[in-house]
């Protein structure tokens, strides 16, 4: 049990002096704006944080993130086939992408996809 607590507190004190080591020997320039301030997506930081945001990146944004999970939800179905009979995989798997097509065609019948605005 010393054993471990010495060879804990080794370690410890070993991270400890590299972390203080890479702070002297690491180049520090405060005088560069770009580099020091955040990036988000492209927006000023320092500016007004209260800009009008688009919607339609969002609405595709959303889109991704439905298609997405739809790939992850699949991945199964295709790797592991045998986990259900040949019937029961084969009217799962139509449901689930019967429902996809018609929230697709939805959005679609909607607008959401018309870039043309």
């Amino acid at each position: 049990m010393l054993i471990m607590a010495t060879v804990s507190i080794l370690f410890f004190m070993i991270v400890i002096l590299m972390m203080v080591i890479a702070s002297f020997l690491s180049k520090k320039t405060f005088s560069d704006r770009e580099k020091n301030s955040p990036f988000e997506c492209g927006f000023d930081p320092l500016n007004n944080a209260r800009i009008p945001f688009s919607l339609r990146f969002f609405l595709v944004t959303m889109i991704f993130l439905i298609f997405d999970v739809e790939i992850a939800l699949l991945l199964p179905f295709v790797f592991y086939p045998t986990l259900m009979s040949t019937a029961q995989w084969t009217i799962t798997l139509f449901f689930f992408i019967a429902i996809l097509l018609t929230g697709l065609y939805y959005e679609w019948n909607q607008g959401a996809l018309d870039w043309s605005e």
